[in-house]
């Protein structure tokens, strides 16, 4: 509840009003608790708090409670209850704007993002690949930079991958050994993220991240993420947010510390950001929260314990929501001293004892004063908020995205040319290539080999001529003889004329079919 002179209310101790100091809010901050002691309703009353100050904010809705954010609040016997408390009679129930997105389009605006936006590291994380898979993916990105080829799309990646792993021979000594069991292995990975539902998550049109940054009349935009079905796939789910927080910080510019955040960044479910995270992710995120205030950023983790996160990641939440905690075991125990000792102590109660008897509803409460320093823990009761209490109808989901500024602008996907349309129309011209050069070597095989029949043909051609020439020379000389010696000439001797220009003529032919079958053997050979 916005209140000028106590600045964001959030909730009420004996001492009088907790509130955030709205320059303080980009300071990051925690909102922690086991399961059903109030940190929905809790997160809901800061996010409240924030839209009537002007500030936007951006939550994920894990069971669809947050959406009644949408919808003005009504009067309850709990709320009856509480009133008194906080020195409200008539409350002004009323609902904060909000636009409704859904990563795979259902049940709201779909976000989406190319695969070259996420890059390898992050998608390296989403895919669980090992160092080695992890440095062949980043050659693979490299190269598509390098040869101006777009991957918007998970067949983008596929077919860049694949055309890596087919010419790795042309890039080793340039990048190093790509392994086809490392292509493989990729392959696979992006094969079973597509069957997640991943695939419509990544392409175009991209997300615009200033669609975060709105205000309706005076009030900050509330934009609520359904991400019922998004955590089934605890990877995809803190990739994507994680994304979101790397493109809120590359995106917007330096702005200092201003009189109020641009925009309040609710990360719940916050464990699943680090569990399995290698270290050197977790230093990559701890440099995002550090320095994202100065965009004008906060972040706020919500989880069950603050052991949940990195020392490193909890030293700059500097705003604190504690809700109770169970410690039946010794496990239990230590987180319990661990979350104790984040706050500074208030002499009036052990805060470790406090946090086992806190209420439904009852949090500790540290907020920054105005100097930045971290307030005396205060034993509180959290604010009702003034918007509807659980999920919305099927019906008001629908009303809500139909009459949002954005229906219509992310709704369709855009299949722009591409890695994947590049490189197989690069396939068919280089099989075109191919083909022609076979026919033109085909076509001068042709002529090669008519030359060769046209030189046999003039082989048995002389041969025949030599041999008749020879057999009519030997004819002309037995003629002459004959008349020079008086001899007549004989029957017998025709006959034998015959004969012999007949068996010449035959050995000719016979030398030319030699000639001809060792041509065409030496062909088939060939």
């Amino acid at each position: 509840m916005l209140d000028n002179e106590r600045g964001m209310y959030v909730a009420h101790s004996e001492k009088g009003a907790l509130s955030i100091i709205p320059r303080m809010a980009n300071r990051h901050g925690l909102i922690a608790g086991a399961t059903g002691t109030g940190k929905t309703v809790s997160l809901q009353v800061l996010a409240e708090t924030f839209s009537q100050a002007g500030v936007p904010c951006f939550m994920a809705d894990m069971k669809g409670d947050l959406s009644g954010i949408s919808q003005p609040g009504a009067l309850s016997g709990f709320i009856e209850k509480r009133m008194p408390e906080f020195g409200i009679e008539n409350p002004q129930f009323q609902a904060c704007p909000v636009r409704l997105y859904d990563v795979f389009g259902e049940q709201g605006h779909p976000m989406r993002a190319t695969v070259s936006q996420m890059g390898p590291d992050l998608l390296a994380r989403l895919l669980e690949l090992n160092e080695t898979q992890t440095g062949v993916l980043t050659i693979v990105f490299k190269i598509a930079d390098e040869r101006g080829l777009l991957i918007d799309d998970l067949k983008d990646l596929r077919a860049m991958t694949d055309y890596v792993g087919t010419h790795a021979s042309e890039f080793t000594t340039k990048y190093g050994t790509i392994a086809k069991a490392t292509v493989g292995a990729i392959q696979r990975a992006l094969l079973t993220l597509e069957g997640q539902g991943a695939d419509k998550f990544f392409g175009k049109p991209e997300f615009d991240i200033t669609d975060l940054l709105q205000t309706d009349n005076g009030k900050g935009v509330m934009s609520v993420l359904a991400a019922d079905r998004l955590m089934l796939k605890p990877k995809l789910y803190s990739t994507f947010l994680l994304w979101l927080m790397s493109e809120l910080y590359t995106t917007l510019p330096e702005v200092g510390d201003l009189d109020k955040p641009k925009l309040v960044f609710f990360f719940d479910e916050a464990h699943m950001l680090f569990d399995g995270t290698s270290k050197a992710m977790v230093d990559k995120i701890e440099q995002v929260i550090r320095l994202i205030r100065s965009k004008g950023v906060g972040i706020y983790f919500v989880t069950q314990s603050p052991t949940d996160l990195p020392d490193t990641i909890l030293g700059q939440l500097g705003n604190r929501v504690q809700h109770a905690l169970r410690a039946y075991t010794p496990k239990d125990q230590k987180a319990v001293r661990t979350a104790a000792d984040t706050f500074r102590a208030n002499p009036a109660f052990k805060t470790d004892e406090a946090i086992m008897q806190l209420e439904t509803g009852e949090a500790l409460v540290s907020f920054l004063d105005e100097k930045g320093a971290p307030m005396v823990v205060e034993r509180a009761k959290i604010l009702f908020p003034l918007s509807q209490i659980g999920a919305i109808t099927e019906g008001q989901r629908l009303d809500l995205i139909k009459q949002s500024p954005l229906y219509g602008k992310y709704d369709t996907p855009e299949d722009r040319e591409s890695a994947f349309e590049q490189l197989i129309a690069a396939q068919e011209q280089e099989a075109a290539e191919a083909a022609e050069e076979q026919s033109e070597e085909k076509e001068k095989g042709g002529k090669k080999g008519g030359k060769k029949k046209a030189g046999i043909l003039s082989k048995v051609l002389k041969a025949i001529l030599t041999a008749v020439t020879a057999t009519l020379g030997t004819l002309l000389g037995s003629f002459v003889s004959d008349k020079m010696t008086g001899k007549k000439s004989r029957k017998s001797s025709t006959s034998a004329t015959g004969r012999v220009v007949k068996n010449a003529t035959s050995a000719a032919t016979r030398t030319a079919a030699r000639e001809i079958t060792r041509d065409i053997l030496g062909n088939l050979i060939k």
